[in-house]
C-alpha cells in the first residue's frame, strides 16, 4: 500500500487508550462525526480542564530562554489558560466546583515554582508537523499507519548529548502500564537524533520532584505499538465497533452514547475543532 497521509490510519496514545477500553468508545471519540456539523465530538469535565490548563502553563515555559523562564508570573499564565476552560467550557456545574479545581491548579503551579530545577534545564524541542499537526512519522509505510504524539518536556543531558523525557501528571492516580513511554520512545527515535537516556513522571499534584521510571526495550515498544495499531486499522476497515459489554455499553462508551441520544448539553466548538458537550 502506498503512503497517503489522508487515507492513513493515525494512532496516538490517547486514541489507542480509547481502543483498549472499548471499541465503541474509540469509534465515537476518534472516528464518528456529527452528520450536521461534520465535526468530531468530545466531552468536557473538570479533570480534563485541570490538566489542559496546568499543561499549557508548564509547557509554555519552553517558549522562554532557559534563564528567563521564571522571570514572569506563572499565575498570570494560569489565568489566561483558565479562561479557556472556565464555566461550562471546562465541564463545571457550579462556581464552587470550579473554584476547588482551580485551587488545585494553583497549588500545582506553586509546586512547580518551588521546585523549578527540572524546568530550568536546557531542553530539546520536537518540531510540529505541517498544518499544525502534532509530531508524527510512519509507523508502517506498507500498512499506511502514522504514529503521532506530543511530549510534554524533553530535558537535554549535555554529558552524553541525550534526552530525558519528563511527563507532567495532574491526576491523583499513578500511571499504570500503558503505551505512553513506548510511543514516546518511537517518536524520539524517528524524529530526532539524540538517544533517550531516561524518563520521569512528575505527579505535580503531590510530589515535589519527578519520579524516574524505567524505559521499556525499544524493540518491544515497536512490537506492542505496531500490533495494536494494525488491529485498529483492521477494525476500522471492517467498520464494526462494538462494546464488549453488550448493548447497555460500558463506562467508556456510555457517556458518548448520551451525546447521540440528546442527553448531553452542547457547549460549543473547542480549540481542536470538536463539538464539545458536558454531562
Amino acid at each position: 500500500m502506498s503512503k497517503d497521509p489522508f487515507k492513513a490510519t493515525w494512532v496516538s496514545h490517547s486514541s489507542m487508550g480509547d481502543f483498549l477500553k472499548c471499541h465503541r468508545a474509540y469509534y465515537l471519540h476518534n472516528v464518528y462525526k456529527d452528520p450536521k456539523t461534520k465535526r468530531k465530538i468530545n466531552i468536557v469535565n473538570p479533570a480534563l480542564a485541570l490538566g489542559v490548563a496546568v499543561h499549557e502553563v508548564l509547557e509554555g515555559l519552553a517558549n522562554y530562554k532557559t534563564e528567563e523562564r521564571f522571570n514572569h508570573s506563572l499565575f498570570d499564565d494560569l489565568e489566561i489558560a483558565w479562561k479557556k476552560v472556565s464555566g461550562k467550557k471546562g465541564g463545571f456545574h457550579n462556581e464552587i466546583e470550579e473554584s476547588e479545581i482551580k485551587d488545585r491548579a494553583k497549588k500545582m503551579i506553586q509546586r512547580a515554582i518551588d521546585n523549578k530545577e527540572p524546568l530550568q534545564q536546557k531542553i530539546v524541542k520536537i518540531k510540529e508537523a505541517e498544518n499544525g499537526l502534532p509530531p508524527n512519522y510512519y509507523l508502517s509505510e506498507d500498512e499506511n499507519i502514522i504514529l503521532c504524539g506530543k511530549i510534554d518536556w524533553l530535558i537535554w543531558k549535555p554529558e552524553d548529548d541525550s534526552v530525558h523525557i519528563l511527563d507532567f501528571k495532574t491526576g491523583k492516580n499513578d500511571e499504570g502500564e500503558s503505551l505512553q513511554l513506548p510511543i514516546y520512545q518511537l517518536l524520539l527515535k524517528n524524529l530526532q537524533k539524540r538517544k533517550v537516556s531516561g524518563a520521569s513522571y512528575w505527579y505535580i499534584d503531590r510530589d515535589d520532584k519527578p519520579v524516574e521510571v524505567q524505559l521499556p526495550d525499544i524493540d518491544e515498544s515497536y512490537e506492542k505499538v505496531y500490533k495494536l495499531a494494525k488491529n485498529i486499522k483492521q477494525i476500522r476497515e471492517k467498520g464494526i465497533f462494538e462494546c464488549s459489554a453488550g448493548k447497555d455499553g460500558c463506562f467508556a462508551c456510555r457517556p458518548f452514547e448520551k451525546i447521540l441520544s440528546g442527553e448531553a448539553e452542547y457547549i460549543g466548538v473547542g480549540e481542536m475543532k470538536q463539538d464539545l458537550y458536558m454531562l
